[in-house]
């Protein structure tokens, strides 16, 4: 490989973003094709389709779900395949029990949350004028989803407009955050060159939802402003919607066991693309080295340090391939990758059940199943009995949602 075709190399490797397994782009072609909608609908900050159920030709028993975190706009195609196409079929059974779907989408994911909840408030209303019959509705989303349709319901209820939910759901949501480790933050911004994975990494979504935000003009990781303001807006809506019933599904485990992944030790390693560069995995203590960043054009090195972080990679909770899309663009221009540990905790079990926050080691790995039920803010919950992927839909945590949906 040349100088130049070195460079180029560096510079392209961040043309990529770190997304869900229910919208990323397959990595295999599909056999599985979304059916065309029975309606579409243009929101504000964005749009939804509408699928009836068996035998109702309009809409009656609504299903209301929001799609999750990513850059750019929402496909809605893809999301359907990878609610539908996998392991089990969670729209064709709600269409075939009578339920109508309605998908809804974001002009732009990575917007703020209280943006695209006015979409969420929009679709809500719509769904509402244009119901038939008397059951009432369903509201929810997937990872940021589920947080932008709590913010929209909780905010209805605060305006006294009656948004006739009986149900609202999260699946796999970051209530009490979500964990991008910082050394994948930072080598966003490390890229030379502005990139997909930066701007995802530093959108006005990332920054609300991120547990810890690394800063690329200080070099800092600590609460973004964003999220403390999220946060604050969020409190003067109440926190949460009171009129439906709340429930809140995990993909991770509840007996407080994830994945094995030793604290410190070496994640993934990088030659000839960023020769030298390192990732390992997050310990406890002070000053701890989570990232040995180095590239050749320009020439740069830095060391990016943690301190009273809990071990977050292995922690009980819902994964996500973040050091596996890395490594398959390193690969993809040229370097040799030493990949140690793929798959990663991304949003931890307590934190999707809105039952404990991250900050301390022992809240973090917190066997649920243990707990007090009453002490999660949601009224019932289901974590995976086995650690699966970020929002993946199984055929346990689907069962379970769909058998308590409003008659």
């Amino acid at each position: 490989m040349s100088e130049q075709q070195h460079e180029q190399a560096e510079r392209s490797v961040g043309e990529f973003t770190l997304a869900t397994p229910v919208s990323a782009e397959p990595t295999a072609p599909r056999t599985y094709t979304a059916p065309e909608p029975d309606a579409r609908w243009e929101l504000p900050h964005g749009f939804a389709h509408v699928f009836h159920g068996e035998g109702n030709r309009g809409i009656t028993r609504p299903v209301l779900m929001a799609d999750g975190f990513d850059l750019g706009r929402s496909e809605l195609e893809r999301l359907y395949a990878g609610l539908d196409g996998g392991a089990y079929p969670l729209l064709s059974e709600l269409r075939r029990r009578g339920r109508d779907v309605i998908l809804l989408g974001f002009d732009e994911r990575s917007a703020s949350l209280l943006d695209n909840a006015d979409a969420a408030i929009s679709a809500i209303l719509r769904t509402r004028a244009e119901q038939s019959g008397d059951t009432r509705l369903t509201v929810g989303g997937f990872s940021m989803g589920g947080l932008v349709t709590r913010y929209a319901l909780a905010k209805l209820e605060t305006q006294r407009m009656d948004h006739r939910t009986a149900v609202y759901f999260s699946y796999d949501t970051p209530h009490r955050g979500a964990v991008v480790p910082v050394g994948l933050q930072a080598f966003s911004h490390f890229v030379p060159v502005p990139n997909p994975f930066a701007r995802q990494m530093n959108s006005p979504a990332a920054r609300q939802m991120l547990w810890r935000h690394y800063n690329p003009v200080t070099g800092d990781t600590a609460i973004a402003v964003e999220r403390t303001q999220f946060l604050t807006a969020l409190s003067k809506v109440g926190g949460w919607p009171t009129v439906p019933r709340r429930l809140a599904l995990a993909n991770g485990r509840g007996d407080g066991t994830g994945l094995a992944i030793p604290p410190g030790g070496t994640a993934l390693k990088v030659e000839r693309i960023y020769p030298g560069t390192a990732f390992h995995t997050q310990a406890q203590g002070k000053d701890i080295v989570v990232a040995e960043l180095k590239r050749r054009f320009p020439p740069a090195e830095r060391t990016v340090l943690t301190s009273d972080f809990p071990e977050f990679d292995g922690a009980p909770g819902g994964t996500l391939r973040s050091y596996g899309i890395l490594a398959d663009m390193l690969r993809r221009f040229g370097a040799d990758v030493d990949l140690r540990h793929e798959h990663i905790c991304f949003v931890p079990t307590v934190s999707a059940l809105a039952i404990r926050d991250l900050d301390q080691q022992k809240d973090l790995y917190a066997a649920v199943d243990d707990l007090d039920p009453h002490e999660s803010e949601a009224d019932d919950f289901l974590c995976s009995s086995d650690t699966t992927a970020h929002t993946a839909i199984t055929p346990e945590l689907g069962a379970w949602l769909l058998d308590r949906l409003p008659d």
